[in-house]
């Protein structure tokens, strides 16, 4: 690979025109239903959805998910169509007292849907309409549609969008439960942040199922299972079957004008380093520039709110670290905020990038953007999210752990991720410690305004590592849990909110911070993925869920 010269980088900033950027196509679901587009009408009420039996040729398939380490084996995967026939399917599950799970994308890191104890799983993958209700001045989706479906469905339909992830295939209806960011989240704030209303199938304390429209107005005697769905977690209050979002500082009746809107065009680069080039010197010395940068430049109303990253630090075996990097190209001074930015990343290394030229956890190669280029928005969101081979593998298995960062990294910080990252024991190309901007418009939201809590971190990691031989469970494991808890020695293998952490995301649920063994803080699971929101959240599902109908081994007691 040439190396680039970090201050031509933004040379190349031109439109893309004419198949300079080979873009994934990326079909709906099957089964999926078109989003409803301005001016049509609502699509005909639909057919119950099917019900899959052991014997049925879906049934392997539906009793997995993304995650290949979590089967389950229940009686029945219940197929759901529309709100009425996913409260018949409740109603169903409640009157033979058999255990559910719900599932929309199938994306869950740990066995929230497919464990043992399951009987039903129903699924949500078919509800995939989008559409704007102008009653409620406000977008309703449903839990089934995919995220880069829903993005084209707002984009193209309205002109607007939510700051949701970027991996093209997951679900709507965790995302949002469990509170949703990406890209766009310095920017605009989470996900939940634009969230509006939540229509919940519930289970009463005498058994009657029953379906309910919560909203975030003051006076809905309903906004508690409102604020509960804004980062509670999915799978845990009742059976999501549509959200509406429209933003706080939504104005008129437009739709165009009820949901934030996305950068018309943005300046999109992929970069990455070497480890033939890095020693732990360099290597603590770029963590460190991520970390430091990120604390300058993360208040909720800096200039450098429009740029956003991801960043793969990968173990050795795979040969670099790997950057993507988006930067609102109709901010003010864009160009120049991202060539600083790049600048600040490199400082003191003596560090030259190059091009990322093969697929790195969950970003495809993407050679041609080794020199920033500017482009539209939803090109971009096409291109960052799909196309991966290591994340679309109908085998995958992995291991996730997560922390938030309220600081920059310390020298023991540093110290831990290189020993983890260049053991010879793990060498496993597909291991990484991912790094995502945060803070920003995030940080302008008090932590109980919202059931996700963390409003007050810098940056975000995930440690991650994928296979596909159940052979090797246990050596994934075995590495996640090490890297993790050598990095949180200092809290006892957990990130403890305080002044350095903010807890843990629960969209990537760990269920080793339940046992005590690994978690040796003494602070409650709880406590890491809520902080002092799961007091009210234990109210609120005593209200909402009494018999505890639905649950899974994270959801709130």
């Amino acid at each position: 690979m040439s190396e680039i010269n970090r201050r031509g980088l933004l040379t190349g900033t031109g439109a893309v025109v004419g198949g300079a950027l080979a873009l994934a196509a990326v079909p709906a679901p099957a089964g999926a239903a078109p989003a409803t587009r301005p001016g049509a009408a609502p699509p005909a009420p639909r057919t119950p959805g099917d019900t899959i039996r052991p014997d049925d040729p879906r049934y392997a398939m539906l009793t997995t998910g993304n995650n290949k380490r979590f089967v389950a084996a229940p009686e029945y995967v219940r197929m759901v169509r529309s709100t009425e026939d996913a409260e018949q399917a409740v109603r169903e599950a409640v009157r033979s007292g058999r255990r559910v799970s719900v599932r929309s994308g199938g994306h869950t890191f740990a066995d929230l849907v497919c464990n043992p104890d399951v009987e039903v799983i129903i699924d949500l993958s078919e509800m995939t309409e989008v559409r704007y209700d102008a009653g409620r001045r406000a977008f309703a989706v449903q839990p089934g549609v995919r995220l880069l479906n829903l993005y084209e469905a707002l984009y193209k339909g309205w002109g607007v969008t939510i700051p949701g992830g970027m991996c093209y295939s997951v679900g709507a209806g965790g995302h949002v439960a469990g509170g949703g960011y990406g890209l766009l989240s310095r920017a605009h704030g989470l996900v939940v942040d634009h969230l509006y209303a939540v229509e919940v199938v519930v289970v009463d304390a005498d058994r009657t199922v029953r379906t309910v429209v919560a909203t975030r107005e003051a006076d809905d005697p309903h906004r508690d299972l409102w604020w509960a769905h804004t980062g509670g977690g999915g799978g845990t209050f009742g059976l999501v079957t549509r959200y509406w979002f429209r933003s706080p500082d939504a104005t008129g009746e437009e739709p165009s004008r009820q949901l934030m809107r996305p950068p018309s065009t943005v300046l999109a680069g992929a970069l990455s380093f070497p480890w033939q080039d890095l020693d732990e010197r360099r290597f603590a010395r770029l963590l460190k520039n991520f970390g430091a940068w990120h604390e300058e430049h993360s208040a909720p109303d800096a200039p450098e709110t429009a740029i956003g990253t991801v960043f793969n630090v990968c173990h050795r075996a795979h040969g670099s670290l790997d950057l993507f990097v988006q930067a609102d190209a109709q901010a003010p001074g864009a160009e120049r905020m991202l060539d600083d930015y790049l600048s600040a990343l490199t400082a003191g290394t003596g560090l030259r990038a190059t091009a990322l030229t093969k697929a790195s956890g969950d970003l495809p190669a993407m050679p041609q953007l080794a020199a920033p280029r500017r482009m539209p928005w939803l090109d971009a969101t096409r291109l960052v999210g799909t196309n991966n081979p290591t994340i679309t593998h109908p085998g995958l298995r992995g291991a996730h752990k997560s922390a938030y960062m309220r600081r920059n990294f310390t020298d023991r910080h540093t110290a831990a991720l290189y020993r983890h990252l260049t053991t010879e024991e793990y060498a496993n190309p597909d291991t990484m410690v991912v790094l995502f901007s945060f803070g920003g418009r995030v940080n302008a939201v008090p932590p109980h305004a919202t059931a996700n809590s963390q409003r007050g971190s810098v940056f975000k990691m995930l440690f991650q590592t994928f296979w596909t031989d159940p052979a090797g469970d246990a050596a994934g494991l075995g590495w996640a849990r090490a890297a993790y808890e050598d990095f949180l020695a200092d809290t006892q293998g957990a990130p403890v909110p305080g002044d350095q952490y903010e807890g843990c995301y629960i969209n990537y649920p760990d269920t080793d911070l339940k046992d005590p063994a690994r978690n040796r803080s003494g602070v409650p699971w709880q406590t890491l993925y809520y902080q002092d929101n799961h007091a009210r959240l234990r109210e609120i599902k005593h209200r909402w869920d009494p018999t505890g109908f639905f649950r899974h081994s994270l959801s709130v007691g």
